[in-house]
């Protein structure tokens, strides 16, 4: 497994609200300009990966929330 799949891996098992104040964080220590662009370029590598995961988890729960009625139509909830 690449180092990118486990990052991905980590983040999915992180609770959504555990991935915004990792990003939170993440976002403060790009904007303090305190970095290396080496270093920049790493956490905006991170920050994305984190991004995704949200968007999956985001993604998974709204699926969820779709209701099938009798007929077979999915409503949302």
């Amino acid at each position: 497994m690449t180092a990118k799949k486990n990052e991905e891996t980590g983040y999915s098992d992180m609770k959504l609200e555990d991935l915004f104040k990792k990003l939170e964080d993440t976002a403060q220590k790009l904007e303090n300009g305190e970095q290396s662009l080496e270093d920049s370029f790493s956490l905006y590598h991170e920050g994305m990966s984190m991004i995704k995961a949200c968007r999956d988890k985001i993604d998974t729960v709204e699926k969820k929330m779709q209701i099938l009625d009798e007929e077979g139509g999915s409503h949302e909830f």
